[in-house]
């Protein structure tokens, strides 16, 4: 078969007895007839095989900093060269960059570059790490590969912004590439994911645990908080409670406001006092780092030392305005270790924004 460039075999997949393919990538294990896609859009049966469609192309890159995948405990400051593609394997009522994972247009794919061409400029804009966002990389995955380790070639990072629906063999394989992940842990009830998200909890749950005990990506985590969906108190318990004893008390977890978007339209704002309740409930239930997002709290971006309280790195919105961190990344008060990946001073790139146009 003679594939064009946009288009890219995969590997995880298998032939039917009726004819079709099964793509076994994710939980949804998409059953194609031949010119079908599956549920993210950039996977397709052609010619009795799935095949990406999305291969080297983008819905856009942009340099940001590395506090807004978020990760608040890797490379701090620094800039991150992000991109994504278009589709997504979830289905979230409430998307808030549904604009491109809901995009069943290839129009939204109009920038193009190579993972070597992506290497480079990451290289030449002095990005510490490459960032695949803005949709779920899970499912290109392939591009997403070949880039890490082109950029791996020339020591930059890579960084996975996921939902981390994925299933056991593939994930093996993308986050063996994966320097750093921010999984977006959406709720703690099942019945959650499966009436606002179209996917299931236990298969996320998996996930998390094989990245921090298994790998040695660097993990965070994420859960948007819905009023009424999955802000209470009990499921809040309950989340930050299995992530202590699962996971371990120094995976940092962020707590970000929802805004009305895409079919949820009619839901109110997070209120801030809700992510503080949420900080406050993780920190009762023994984990050494948790934050707010998508508000102005500078005391709920901060890190503080788990033993002593002493403030490490304060933080303005996606501004470090204070670092107070030693050389070996402990606190300077009583000499216990900040879980993450330090480096001896932080980055300078602050909350800047940059949007840029790549060719191959």
């Amino acid at each position: 078969m003679t594939v064009p460039e946009s288009r890219f075999p995969t590997q995880y997949w298998h032939q039917l007895d009726d004819g079709r393919v099964q793509c076994d990538l994710c939980p949804r294990h998409c059953k194609l007839k031949e010119g079908q896609r599956g549920m993210c859009f950039i996977r397709e049966n052609i010619d009795n095989q799935v095949v990406l469609t999305s291969y080297g192309r983008s819905s856009g890159f942009c340099i940001d900093p590395i506090e807004k995948k978020p990760l608040n405990h890797f490379l701090p400051g620094t800039p991150v060269l992000s991109f994504g593609t278009a589709g997504c394997n979830l289905a979230c009522k409430y998307c808030q960059n549904w604009d491109i994972s809901k995009s069943h247009e290839t129009d939204t794919l109009l920038d193009a570059a190579s993972p070597e061409t992506l290497a480079e400029v990451a290289s030449q804009t002095n990005c510490r790490s490459v960032a695949y966002t803005y949709n779920d990389p899970v499912i290109f995955m392939e591009y997403a590969i070949d880039t890490a380790i082109a950029c791996r070639e020339k020591g930059i990072k890579s960084v996975a912004v996921t939902a981390g629906y994925i299933c056991e063999a593939p994930r093996k394989e993308f986050f063996k590439h994966m320097d750093a992940a921010n999984v977006d842990l959406k709720s703690f009830s099942e019945d959650f994911y499966w009436k606002i998200t179209g996917g299931h909890l236990q298969p996320v749950l998996d996930t998390l645990q094989y990245i921090h005990h298994e790998t040695d990506t660097w993990l965070e985590l994420t859960t948007l908080l819905i009023p009424g969906y999955n802000d209470s108190d009990k499921e809040l318990h309950a989340l930050t409670q299995w992530v202590a004893e699962k996971l371990g008390p120094e995976v940092p977890l962020h707590f970000s406001a929802f805004h009305p978007d895409w079919k949820m339209r009619d839901v109110p704002p997070t209120p801030p006092a809700t992510l503080s309740r949420a900080r406050a409930i993780a920190q009762q239930n023994g984990l050494h780092y948790s934050y707010t997002g998508n508000v102005h709290d500078e005391d709920g971006g901060s890190t503080y030392c788990h033993q002593c309280g002493t403030r490490l790195i304060g933080r303005d919105w996606y501004e470090i305005t204070e670092w107070n961190l030693t050389a070996e990344g402990t606190c300077p008060k009583c000499g216990t270790q900040c879980a993450g990946v330090f480096e001896a001073q932080p980055g300078t790139w602050g909350a800047r924004r940059q949007p840029i146009r790549l060719s191959r």
